[in-house]
C-alpha cells in the first residue's frame, strides 16, 4: 500500500516502528485517531477532523503536542506528496508512551504520527445490514467524547456477527435500545421524503460527514429530523444510507428482510457532497 508518513518531524514512504511491550498504548488502549479524505485533490472538512484528533487527544487525558493548525498544514502536504489523482485516507494519531502508576496516562508522553495511505472510495453499490446484539457505551461507560482506538473492537465484533449471518454491516443500538448507527458509520433513513438520523446522544459518535449531510440536505430544501430511530423505523423505511468519512454517502440495499433500491435522497445526498467537497480543492484537477 502506498502512503507517506511523519513522525517525530520526518517524513518516510515507510511505516514507522514505534511501539514495544511496555508502552502505554500497546498495552493499555492510550490511542486516539482521526481519519479524513484526500479524494483527487480535495480535502473535505480537513480543518474539522484535525480540531477533533486534538479534543480527542484532551478527552483521553492526552497532553496534544501538535496544534490543529499545524497538524492540517502537514496533511496538505503528505497529500501533495501523494499526487492529483490519489484517493488517500489521513490518519492523525496521538498515543501515549507512559503510564502513571497502572493504567493512567502520562500526558506528558503523548506523541504524534501522520499516516497517509491509498484508500479508493468504494463504489455506492449498496450493502447489506442487520441489528447485532452489541450495543454502544453510555458516555459514563467508554471514553464515547473521543475517537479513541479502545472502542473500535466492538464494532469490529458486531460487523463479525453481521458476516457470519450473511450481511456485510451491522446496525449498532444504544444503551437505550434504539438505533445509535451502522458499525463503522452513521445512519440516516428516509420516510415519505423526510431524512431521519438517530439525534446524538453521547453514545455514538456524530460523525464530520454527517454534519455536512445534513447540512447539505437542509441547504437544498429537504427535511432532516434528528430524533429517536428504532429498529422498527428501519423495517418500514423507504431508504437507509450511511454517512461516514471512508465511504461518504453509501446506500443500504436490504436491512433484515426489507429489500430496497439505492434511492433517490442517497444519490441526492451523495451529489450535493462531492460538489460541494469540489470547495476544498488543494490540487488542480488532472488533465
Amino acid at each position: 500500500m502506498a502512503g507517506v508518513f511523519w513522525h517525530l518531524g520526518n517524513w518516510s514512504t515507510e511505516e514507522p516502528k514505534i511501539l514495544g511491550p511496555m508502552d502505554h498504548a500497546f498495552w493499555l488502549g492510550s490511542v486516539i485517531f482521526d481519519g479524513a479524505r484526500a479524494i483527487r485533490g480535495t480535502v473535505p472538512d480537513l480543518d474539522l477532523h484535525c480540531r477533533r484528533c486534538v479534543q480527542s487527544a484532551r478527552n483521553m487525558l492526552m497532553e496534544p503536542t501538535m496544534t490543529a493548525e499545524a497538524i492540517e498544514e502537514l496533511c496538505r502536504e503528505g497529500v501533495r506528496r501523494m499526487g492529483p489523482d490519489a484517493e488517500l485516507y489521513i490518519r492523525p494519531m496521538f498515543f501515549v508512551r507512559k503510564g502513571l502508576g497502572a493504567a493512567q496516562p502520562d500526558p506528558t508522553s503523548t506523541e504524534f504520527i501522520l499516516s497517509i495511505y491509498d484508500a479508493p472510495l468504494p463504489p455506492a453499490t449498496g450493502f447489506s445490514a442487520i441489528t447485532a446484539p452489541f450495543r454502544r457505551p453510555a458516555a459514563d461507560m467508554a471514553p464515547t467524547d473521543s475517537k479513541a482506538s479502545a472502542l473500535y473492537p466492538n464494532s469490529a465484533r458486531a460487523t463479525a456477527w453481521a458476516k457470519k449471518h450473511g450481511f456485510d454491516m451491522a446496525v449498532v443500538l444504544d444503551e437505550a435500545g434504539n438505533v445509535a448507527e451502522f458499525a463503522s458509520a452513521n445512519i440516516m433513513m428516509v420516510k415519505d421524503g423526510v431524512v431521519m438520523t438517530p439525534a446524538a446522544n453521547g453514545t455514538f459518535l456524530a460523525g464530520i460527514t454527517r454534519a455536512r449531510i445534513i447540512d447539505l440536505l437542509r441547504k437544498s430544501g429537504r427535511e432532516v429530523r434528528e430524533c429517536t430511530v428504532t429498529t422498527a423505523m428501519l423495517d418500514t423505511a423507504d431508504e437507509i444510507f450511511a454517512t461516514g468519512n471512508f465511504g461518504k454517502v453509501q446506500p443500504c440495499t436490504r436491512y433484515a428482510e426489507n429489500h430496497m433500491q439505492p434511492g433517490p435522497v442517497a444519490a441526492e445526498a451523495r451529489r450535493l457532497y462531492f460538489d460541494w467537497a469540489e470547495t476544498a480543492r488543494i490540487l488542480p484537477k488532472a488533465a
